[in-house]
């Protein structure tokens, strides 16, 4: 066997398919697309789950990939063994619906034993199959000539794979004998031991059954193969090396990282597990960043963070004084770039990120870990008290996971529960200070600023204007800056930024500064008057005292302006059309979608609502100037304007003015209202005691909404075989053919009530003088029973029935007692009652007719049983 890199061997792989006939696909995103249920891939045929079920065509049926994958299940033991890693790559090939186990098993065998491929022996190779899989020991032993001692067949939980409910199937493995040296020692270790000597290195699964999800088995029509090989098991065995991080292309990283910290592998184990979670780690964080990830507190982005903290820790243990993660990236993106080209081309971007998050660890991590160690030093025990672990991440951020890290390494432990407790205690806290303090819940002095200090809102006047950094906060607590993908909040000294009051949403934009760009995706203001700036930064950094260009987003603030004028005019056509009593309770304004609520006391007719729409369109098309001035509040009731509930105005107060609408208020306005464009009401409702809402939408979502309309429109008609415009007249026939058919139906579930009640008088059994029966009718609707037991008590006065059915999963019941059984003392609420109790129900009624229900249908033999015996004790 040849010796060959890791790099030369996904080529040859990914090659030898092409000589089968497989596309070669490049690796998907680690970011799953279109899948919720994974948080990053982890396996070579997770971005391929659409084309094994069905919902996609797969570009060929052959498919051959070298997929990038991640799993952090392990993380913990991750630098602490040899075998585990967060990175790896799979190769596959891919069958949807082509070949089956034949060509997989035959081709697998010829890649690693054909000494123009992998070469190797193939006396050192043993494969598995799933214990009943006799079609495949049938290849490996007929068609490959593996002798049957070799051929070792595992049950369920090694081969045969499945994943709840759908496609599923055995597996068949190829293991390979890393000799002696790497097994256990104990007497008939063989293939399957958890020992080290024998590696898996090949397996094919053979997709061919169908899992109802109950454990019930049917044959797939399409049979698939999904093949999986990790690359660096492929690479161990070829290079003859003991673990993937002895693998070439790992080794250099690792080598790198040692040429940092002026260490050696294999000098101690301390510092091994420290080369290797860096090792490990910073190929996660390349090709993670690379593929769109950036560091966060939540989802992928805390996975992404977490592995980045833990390289930057590991590289202080290994004696790293400085940044160095971005340097070692470097030699990643050598080592993989030729196989993955966009590392390459996205190089200085994975760098910034890097450099950043390590920067903001750093200052973290080094007062952290200064304090923690006094702590341990401190502690009089195995145990450091869960408020000195609390301190260390509320006061100064330091992570509870890098804390239990370093009290394992240490002997010690901390109590994770009394933790996650003053966790939430602090988290309540938090909350009903925001509550006590209104808006946002930051104060001046939170943020170190004098409350003097307000933000100057130019908002009115212009979208665009150079402004200064004042604070920035990060995670909940002030920073003096702020790198790419932190989520930020950032106050300026002024703003032309409308933050989010009166019911109008906040602005969109951006903040541009020399060193980095921040979107904003919303602003609020606090009480004492400063606008914080909410959002992302999505380029380089930013930091407090920086000057930056503040730009709101124009076609995002205009399509607010015309939901929030279209506010005012839909105002003024309610008090029109309703009266004076209207006044507005509440609002939200977004971008080109409004809802208002106002004081009326019955729902609005349809005629009612196009007064009201027609004169808000009106009042658009009339191209009203909308003028706004400053003036006294006095000036401005002498004006006639219009105050918004429950607002707050001051001595000097913002009249607008559109037609002969006239409101005091603070918000942005078109500056004409011809630019609304349209209105349409979409809904009307009540949302408390005498308090009714309307939602309506502006402009282009004017559009938007007829389009889907007419889309609805066209396609019922298509359903019903008409055209939109003879829509309603072919409904209303429609409907009277229903109700002819209904009338129909209903003569025919008399006929049949009749019949089957001949049936029952015959099969009735005599009780004390009294006919009983009690039977189950099938697929008879609660209309059918009735009927039936109408018909009982008139034609059988001495007869008591139960009737029953089960309609989705439910019991329907009916007891109905003839005139002269009910003399006798047949009660059939009293019957019926009982007998629903046995199906877990209830219900009840008259002597002569009484409906119940239950829930248990699997009892429901049993309780018609009951019935002569509850029947027998009431007479």
């Amino acid at each position: 066997m040849q010796y060959r890199g890791l790099n030369e061997l996904r080529e040859m792989y990914l090659k030898f398919f092409e000589t089968k006939g497989h596309l070669r696909l490049p690796s998907f995103s680690l970011i799953p697309q279109n899948d919720p249920s994974l948080l990053l891939i982890n396996s070579g045929m997770a971005p391929m789950k659409p084309f094994f079920t069905g919902e996609q065509e797969p570009p060929r049926h052959r498919v051959t990939t070298c997929q990038k994958c991640i799993r952090t299940g392990d993380i913990e033991n991750v630098g602490k063994t040899a075998r585990h890693g967060t990175f790896f790559e799979m190769l596959g090939n891919f069958s949807f619906g082509d070949y089956f186990k034949k060509e997989a098993i035959s081709w697998s065998w010829e890649f690693l034993t054909s000494p123009e491929w992998v070469g190797i022996d193939p006396e050192l190779l043993y494969p598995s199959i799933y214990v009943d899989d006799d079609e495949a020991f049938e290849i490996w032993n007929k068609d490959i000539g593996i002798p049957a001692e070799r051929i070792f067949r595992f049950g369920k939980e090694d081969n045969f794979w499945e994943h709840g409910s759908g496609p599923c199937g055995p597996c068949s493995e190829i293991y390979y004998d890393r000799g002696p040296e790497f097994g256990c020692g104990k007497p008939g270790c063989t293939v399957g031991c958890d020992c080290d000597r024998y590696m898996e290195v090949w397996n094919n699964v053979f997709s061919q059954f169908d899992n109802d999800g109950q454990g019930n088995y049917t044959e797939l029509k399409q049979k698939n193969i999904d093949t999986g090989m990790g690359l660096e098991r492929l690479a161990c065995v070829v290079q003859g090396v003991g673990s993937l991080f002895d693998v070439d292309t790992v080794r250099n990283i690792t080598n790198k990282v040692s040429e940092i910290a002026g260490k050696h592998y294999g000098e101690s184990e301390k510092t091994d597990i420290s080369l290797r979670v860096v090792t490990d780690h910073i190929r996660s964080t390349v090709m993670m960043i690379c593929d769109g990830v950036i560091p966060s507190n939540e989802g992928r982005g805390y996975v992404l963070r977490r592995l980045l903290r833990r390289a930057a820790r590991h590289g202080k243990l290994l004696g790293i004084d400085r940044p160095f993660l971005s340097e070692v990236a470097t030699t990643v993106i050598e080592e993989s770039g030729g196989a993955y080209s966009e590392l390459v081309e996205k190089q200085k971007y994975i760098h910034k990120v890097i450099e950043n998050e390590e920067a903001s660890f750093n200052k973290t991590i080094d007062s952290g870990l200064s304090i923690l160690n006094e702590r341990i030093a401190a502690a009089n025990s195995k145990e450091l008290p869960a408020a000195d672990a609390f301190q260390l991440y509320d006061t100064y951020g330091f992570p509870i996971d890098l804390t239990l890290e370093i009290l394992e390494e240490q002997g010690m432990t901390t109590d994770r529960a009394e933790f996650d407790r003053l966790m939430n205690e602090q988290r309540e806290r938090a909350r009903e200070d925001r509550k006590k303090m209104g808006d946002l819940g930051w104060q001046s002095e939170d943020l170190g600023l004098d409350k003097a200090i307000k933000t100057r809102f130019d908002g009115y006047e212009t979208l665009g204007e150079s402004a200064k950094v004042l604070a920035i906060v990060n995670e909940g607590e002030p920073s003096g800056a702020a790198a790419k993908g932190e989520k930020i909040t950032a106050v300026l000294d002024h703003t032309p930024f409308y933050a989010e009051m009166g019911g109008q949403i906040g602005d969109h934009g951006v903040l541009i500064g020399k060193n980095g760009v921040m979107t904003v995706s919303d602003v609020q203001k606090t009480k004492d008057g400063k606008y914080m700036h909410i959002g992302t930064v999505t380029e380089g950094a930013l930091s407090v005292d920086d000057e930056v260009e503040a730009k709101v987003d124009a076609e995002y603030r205009q399509a607010i302006c015309r939901a929030h004028t279209s506010t005012h005019l839909l105002q003024k056509a309610l008090r029109k059309v309703l009266g004076d009593h209207v006044e507005q309770a509440g609002s939200y304004t977004a971008n080109d979608h409004l809802r208002f609520d106002f004081t009326h006391f019955a729902a609005l007719t349809a005629d009612e609502l196009q007064q009201v729409e027609t004169l808000v369109n009106d009042a658009i098309l009339a191209g009203y100037p909308v003028v706004t001035e400053e003036m006294s509040i006095d000036e401005a009731k002498k004006k006639g304007a219009m105050a918004l509930f429950g607002e707050k105005y001051g001595a000097v107060v913002r009249v607008v003015q559109a037609g002969d609408s006239i409101e005091l208020c603070g918000g942005t306005h078109l500056d004409n209202t011809a630019k609304a464009g349209m209105f349409k009401i979409i809904g009307e409702a009540s949302v408390a005691a005498g308090v009714r809402r309307i939602e309506a939408v502006t402009g282009r979502a004017v559009l938007d909404f007829l389009n889907e309309r007419q889309h609805i429109l066209n396609e019922t008609a298509a359903a019903l075989k008409t055209s939109p415009n003879e829509l309603a007249a072919k409904v209303e026939q429609t409907m009277a053919d229903l109700r002819t058919m209904a009338k129909k139906l209903e003569k025919l579930n008399g006929k049949l009530a009749s019949m089957q009640m001949v049936d029952l008088f015959n099969v009735s059994r005599d009780v004390k003088g009294v006919n009983v029966v009690a039977t189950k009718l099938e697929d008879a609707s609660a209309d059918v029973l009735r009927t039936m037991g109408d018909g009982i008590k008139e034609k059988a006065p001495n007869m008591v029935a139960v009737l029953s059915s089960v309609n989705d999963g439910k019991v329907s019941l009916l007891c109905v007692c003839g005139a002269e059984a009910v003399k006798k003392g047949a009660h059939a609420g009293k019957i019926v009652k009982e007998v629903a109790k046995i199906v877990g129900g209830g219900g009840g009624g008259r002597p002569d007719s009484a409906t119940a229900g239950g829930k248990q249908p699997e009892k429901l033999e049993e309780a018609l049983e009951a019935v002569n015996n509850i029947v027998d004790a009431l007479l």
